[in-house]
């Protein structure tokens, strides 16, 4: 099992980690609107959590003989998001810290501009730029930052998870004669 998990864990990890830090710099130079920014990250998390999905199956065929049951897939299944999740929050705190130590900046600039862009209110924005300062100041301390983006992608990997366990649980391996034995037919019927 520890194979499996680490093998699926890391390359989903290790997918979500580099399009991530691929996808980063376009959005703080433009490229990508920020707007855009939340479909296409939720996007590239779900893909990368797919490797949840054929790890647990890997894991139902190579360790379990082609059975596996909801719970054991689904703890299989969140070990390999834990580690997808820290391969992720270890590399956003490498890419933060060191390439983008300006992205709160940026990102509270894109959120007042849509903030006036539909409308509101100057003391709305007033407001938005207090809270977005005190989430900059909060941003700096690395243990906060670690919270906010372990809780940013686990939730995509519970689901994935919890999905992945239901569709592949198995209590009897393939080809095994049914557990519901056929009764014969009342004659006349």
């Amino acid at each position: 099992m520890r194979k499996i998990v680490l093998t699926f864990g890391l390359l989903s990890g290790g997918i979500l980690a580099a399009l991530s830090a691929v996808m980063t710099p376009m959005c703080m130079n433009g490229t990508i609107d920020f707007g855009y920014s939340y479909v296409l990250g939720y996007t590239i998390m779900v893909l990368s959590f797919l490797l949840v999905f054929f790890g647990i199956r890997s894991y139902r065929e190579n360790v379990g003989g082609g059975v596996v049951t909801f719970g054991k897939a689904f703890q299989v299944g969140i070990l390999m998001s834990l580690i997808t999740c820290a391969v992720y929050v270890v590399s956003w705190e490498i890419v933060y810290f060191n390439f983008v130590p300006d992205f709160a900046d940026k990102y509270a600039v894109h959120m007042l501009d849509r903030m006036r862009a539909k409308g509101a209110t100057e003391p709305a924005i007033e407001e938005k730029k207090r809270e977005m300062a005190r989430f900059k100041e909060l941003y700096k301390n690395p243990v906060f930052n670690v919270g906010m983006t372990f809780l940013e992608v686990f939730p995509v990997g519970l689901i994935v998870t919890a999905v992945s366990a239901a569709i592949l649980r198995r209590k009897t391996p393939p080809g095994a004669p049914s557990a519901v034995a056929s009764s014969p037919s009342p004659a006349g019927s």
